[in-house]
């Protein structure tokens, strides 16, 4: 399908809603019936040359008194579903009268198999009936969907009988999933909505797949594998996963069959993404599209998979999942927690804020471990999965059970501008635990933002696409595996850091002359108060507050309460011993590959400025963060003095002429 048949259809689909709706519905409920209604048109048309040899069966199995007769009406139709309503959707354009219709087309729909149901259902398409015929719309919006004009069928459309000549192209099925996606992302557009929630755009899933499996199509064997998305939308990874795998197995001489498995929360993408596999013959396939939340209800929780391809939601709050799960403290999901090689236990739970490394996490357990190829994970995330979050907060913790399972093969970054629903940069996150073994402890990271040809007309935000060009350019580089300007190469440990407190002694310099509020003490603690001070010896250290105390042989409860009002912080006096100055403590940041270490660290950045320092070790803490902007940095070089000089002059000449006239202004 080229761009001006793509267009053509969407545009005309789009002026349905225009023409048939407007009066109707408001703009935001126009998709409650294009969506559905695209979707059974696309059903009927596919179901269209086989219709009567549905109703012969129909008939014979009503005449054999056979009740299940759901296997033998999809074998007449040559699909994996079917419809014996004695209806196709262009029978119905002639039924003038209002209720006719409406009992016509309930019967229509009726009349689809139970995996067609399920979609309707999803839709909520049922509920749009009366207020259709109440409006007399019904009528019009099935003779535009069936118009000649368009064609949505796979089969093509001829200028006479003989068949010679094609007036309207076939519309394949990946050509129908793309207008199922254009459709959805304008709607949301046109409602303010997050298109990007429903659809990657091609190009960069194109470039997932084939960094997926291009470094392992040698190994590629006579056999049967499985792709899995948690966050499958209308199902475009799933199916462009497919279809690149087939195509490396063709090359390379092999045979092979490919299991799609998917998950999905969103009532009206799930319900596109069953009817966009059932429309490709993929009916076992669409029963492998679970409803419902990855997180708080997983649908695959004993599967494993081969690959893993997903653009889950970012900065969405998981809220919602959080309190299903048992709330945000206490869950206690395999997935999201883990426990490391030394025995250490790692909470992975990030802040209900951003749950995108849940999915990444989700994704991580269900990888394979007992296949040669392992598993291979792509995924789509924003910023924030590389930086947010401190040490041991859950975010960083996902990072170093990742990093420290020598999980993580590459990072990509993609230009901003390239999805359709935000400006923002993201990240390509590619996953392996079968690491070639010149990756085994390493991670590259690719800057592909500036690798991008524009568009000649925005699509939302997207501005920008990967050409194919482009994109094997991408993959030659993660190939490659080496040091250029756009790939570094790193150790794992070069993401991580230790974050120590660096403390310093608290010291308290004695007056005990100072009076005590009366109402700090009782009677009785003032008296033993007073007591002890005055049998102090006179060469009773006050620069001490640990001898002092000590001297006094006062109870540390009395001591505690006194102390605010007869000590002030010195610098000069002795440490108080076991206690730090609250107001003097600091954080510091030491990476793993700090030559020597945190003690180095210390000598070198800390003891030349405070040599009492010291590091409360208890409160160490171990972090991971991945800095793009640090390692890909790029100075702008400063322009030279003599031109900025010149500019400064003539944009002074400048000012004094302006000065000039508007003095002149005023006296004349």
């Amino acid at each position: 399908m080229d761009n001006q048949q793509h267009n053509a259809i969407v545009s005309f689909i789009w002026g349905i809603a225009d023409d048939c709706l407007r009066d109707v519905y408001v703009r935001g409920k126009y998709r409650d019936v294009i969506l559905p209604m695209t979707v059974i048109r696309r059903l009927d048309a596919v179901l269209e040359p086989t219709k009567q040899a549905v109703l012969d069966m129909k008939k014979r199995l009503d005449e054999a008194k056979i009740t299940n007769q759901t296997p033998a009406l999809c074998n007449a139709a040559g699909q994996s579903f079917c419809n014996s309503s004695p209806f196709c959707l262009r029978d119905l354009t002639s039924r003038a009268k209002r209720q006719t219709l409406k009992a016509d087309f309930i019967a229509y729909l009726d009349g689809f198999s139970s995996n067609v149901q399920e979609i309707l259902e999803k839709f909520k398409f049922r509920n749009q009936i009366d207020t259709m015929i109440d409006a007399d719309i019904l009528g019009a919006v099935i003779e535009k969907f069936v118009t000649p004009t368009i064609n949505l069928s796979p089969y093509p459309i001829y200028k006479d009988d003989t068949k010679t000549e094609i007036r309207l192209p076939g519309l394949d099925n990946h050509a129908m999933g793309t207008i199922f996606e254009e459709l959805v992302r304008r709607f949301n557009e046109a409602n303010n909505e997050e298109a990007g929630e429903h659809w990657t755009p091609r190009d960069v899933v194109e470039l997932m797949a084939d960094i997926i499996f291009t470094p392992i199509s040698d190994k590629i064997k006579d056999a049967t594998y499985s792709c899995y998305d948690g966050a499958c939308g209308t199902g475009g990874m799933l199916t462009v996963a497919q279809d690149r795998l087939l195509q490396l197995a063709e090359h390379n001489g092999k045979s092979v069959s490919i299991h799609l498995f998917g998950q999905e929360i969103n009532p009206e993408t799930y319900a596109i993404a069953k009817a966009d596999l059932l429309i490709k013959g993929e009916g076992e396939q669409s029963e492998h599209i679970h409803f419902g939340s990855t997180l708080s209800d997983d649908g695959w929780a004993t599967y494993r998979f081969d690959f893993m391809l997903s653009n889950p939601p970012y900065g969405k709050t998981w809220k919602t999942d959080a309190e299903k799960m048992g709330g945000k403290k206490d869950i206690l999901d395999s997935r999201f927690n883990a426990t490391l090689p030394d025995g250490t236990q790692l909470s992975m739970i990030p802040r209900v804020s951003d749950g995108q490394l849940l999915f990444l996490l989700n994704n991580v357990a269900k990888m394979k471990t007992d296949t040669p190829l392992g598993s291979r994970i792509a995924e789509v995330h924003n910023g924030s999965s590389l930086f947010t979050g401190d040490a041991d907060s859950g975010e960083s913790n996902a990072r170093r059970y990742l990093i420290e399972s020598d999980l993580v093969e590459a990072i990509i970054a993609v230009p901003e501008k390239m999805f359709y629903n935000t400006g923002i940069g993201t990240y390509i996150w590619i996953l392996s635990n079968r690491k070639e073994e010149r990756r085994k402890g390493k991670i590259q990271l690719i800057d592909a933002t500036g690798m991008k040809s524009p568009l000649r007309k925005n699509l939302g935000e997207k501005n920008c696409e990967f050409t194919d060009e482009i994109r094997r350019q991408i993959v030659d580089i993660y190939m490659s595996f080496e040091d250029s300007e756009v790939s570094r190469i790193f150790d794992n440990r070069d993401f991580g850091y230790w974050l120590i407190t660096v403390e310093r002694p608290l010291r308290l310099r004695v007056d005990p002359t100072k009076p005590i509020p009366s109402n700090t003490l009782k009677e009785a603690d003032l008296a033993l108060y007073h007591a002890a001070i005055a049998a102090l010896p006179k060469d009773t250290p006050l620069d001490d507050w640990t001898a002092f105390a000590k001297t006094t042989k006062l109870k540390s409860a009395l001591l505690k309460k006194v102390r605010p009002f007869i000590t002030e912080k010195d610098p000069t006096a002795k440490p108080v011993k076991g206690e730090a100055d609250t107001e003097l403590r600091d954080t510091e940041i030491v990476p793993f590959n700090y030559d020597g270490g945190i003690q180095a660290f210390m000598e070198n950045e800390v003891l030349p400025y405070a040599p009492d320092a010291y590091i409360d070790e208890s409160k160490t803490k171990i972090g991971y963060e991945i800095s793009f902007t640090k390692h890909f940095y790029k100075p702008v070089e400063l322009r030279p003095m003599a031109e900025i000089l010149s500019d400064l002059k003539t944009l002074e000449a400048e000012t004094d002429g302006m000065l000039a006239e508007i003095i002149g202004g005023v006296e004349g």
